[in-house]
């Protein structure tokens, strides 16, 4: 068995409690601007469309076809769309609101902080991600995350999103390690995984729902505490 001496963690759906937090959200904004008044019948069904268009909008994000600003600006007009709303009706504070709103709520996943309390002693942990500098700093103040890692590295830092090898290899610079004293933790199959893989980094693909993976990874768990089983 290989002795690591860092683990580089992904931050949203691994660690952060992405869905739960980012739901929160939506069923206050929902109250708040009384979104029912125009068209969105309830916080299910403005959830609901957030998800039909934002996995989409983040998968053309994550392979360059549009930027961070586009992303931002198109957003709530296609979540509008998508629930048979007026696009033209979309409050302007909306984006700004659920982003400074979603950023601060304090939700991780499961054994995440017992996890990281038997990890810390042994390991320099670190975060690399394809999230936004701002909202990504934000969460991890909000969920007390920050004070467990050394370095955090995102793709607006380094200009190259997972599962370009070149954000893996930024991150291993900066620390001075090699490939072989890392592994890489996340539950995203492209991101996370092939992005390992094409860094020559061994890897654990955290998959909780057990949708299973194409690519090959190193370790696979269901849950955070599984890390004590090999590291």
């Amino acid at each position: 068995m290989k002795t690591y001496q860092h683990l580089f963690f992904d931050l949203d759906h691994t660690l952060w409690d992405y869905d739960r937090n980012v739901q929160e959200s939506l069923s206050e904004i929902h109250q708040i601007y009384q979104l029912e008044n125009i068209g969105i019948k309830d916080a299910s069904a403005f959830i609901t469309s957030f998800y039909n268009v934002n996995f989409k909008l983040w998968a053309l994000y994550d392979v360059g076809k549009i930027d961070k600003n586009s992303l931002r600006e198109k957003r709530f007009k296609l979540v509008f769309e998508n629930a048979g709303a007026d696009i033209n009706a979309v409050p302007k504070a909306l984006e700004e609101d659920f982003m400074h709103r979603t950023s601060s709520k304090p939700h991780v996943l499961p054994y995440t902080f017992e996890i990281l309390e038997y990890l810390k002693p042994k390991y320099g942990l670190h975060i690399i991600s394809n999230g936004f500098n701002e909202s990504q700093s934000k969460k991890m103040e909000a969920s007390g995350l920050t004070p467990y890692f050394d370095l955090v590295v995102t793709s607006e830092t380094t200009g190259h999103k997972k599962p370009d090898p070149r954000i893996f290899h930024f991150a291993m610079d900066k620390l001075g390690i090699k490939n072989s004293e890392t592994m890489m933790i996340g539950d995203n199959p492209n991101s996370d995984i092939l992005g390992a893989i094409r860094a020559n980094i061994d890897n654990v693909y955290f998959d909780p729902h057990e949708k299973g993976i194409e690519h090959q990874p190193t370790y696979t768990i269901k849950h955070l505490k599984e890390l004590e089983k090999f590291l």
